[in-house]
């Protein structure tokens, strides 16, 4: 947020002089966050943190996550929103997955979970988290997943 509001004020000052100000979007990175630009979503597995993002700027977060335990590792790389269901129960697993964002084609997806436990691959939010990934994503959206 300090950056996208120099930027503003950069583009204000110029303005001022007569100058026209060509703004460029943030660089990947931006308030911290480890992914690039076209990420809507953005897990940094090694600080157990996830942020939500438009062009590089981050919208929310960051925010503590659990991932995948030993067997069951999240996968890493760039990936797409598949679909979202608010009441997922998992079968394989035997438990529910409240509010779950899918971005993997074998089940993967951000959802309400225990944030002392790691899961079966998928990132655990907390409820407040989850409801707002599941309100912000949609299908075809970026997840990208880092170490």
């Amino acid at each position: 947020m300090a950056q996208l509001r120099r930027i503003i004020g950069i583009a204000g000052a110029a303005a001022a002089m007569g100058a026209t100000a060509v703004l460029a979007p943030p660089a990947a990175g931006a308030d911290g966050m480890p992914c690039s630009a076209q990420a809507k979503a953005c897990i940094q597995l090694g600080t157990n943190t996830s942020w939500l993002a438009d062009q590089g700027v981050v919208t929310y977060g960051g925010v503590p996550i659990t991932s995948g335990k030993p067997g069951y590792r999240t996968p890493t790389g760039s990936f797409k929103v598949q679909y979202k269901d608010i009441d997922h129960y998992s079968k394989q697993f035997n438990g529910p997955m409240p509010y779950s964002v899918f971005f993997t084609t074998n089940g993967i997806a951000f959802h309400q979970g225990s944030l002392k436990q790691k899961s079966h691959g998928c990132i655990h939010l907390s409820r407040e988290a989850a409801i707002t990934y599941f309100n912000a994503l949609q299908p075809g959206d970026v997840v990208e997943v880092v170490k």
